[in-house]
């Protein structure tokens, strides 16, 4: 049963974090070969003040 988390700056919609999903699921079925009821997506919303890369401020 996969579960996939996914970070990401606040500010999508609902429609936008529903297709994504949709659009996850159905890579995970198609290669990790299960089914769309065992795959699991969370969304964990960051603000972006808190996103660093190679030390410096995105």
């Amino acid at each position: 049963m996969p579960l996939i988390e996914i970070s990401m700056y606040p500010g999508r919609t609902k429609e936008q974090k529903e297709a994504f999903a949709k659009a996850i699921t159905n890579a995970a079925v198609e290669i990790l070969k299960t089914k769309p009821e065992h795959v699991i997506i969370t969304y964990d919303e960051r603000l972006r003040e808190n996103w660093y890369v190679s030390g410096e401020p995105l």
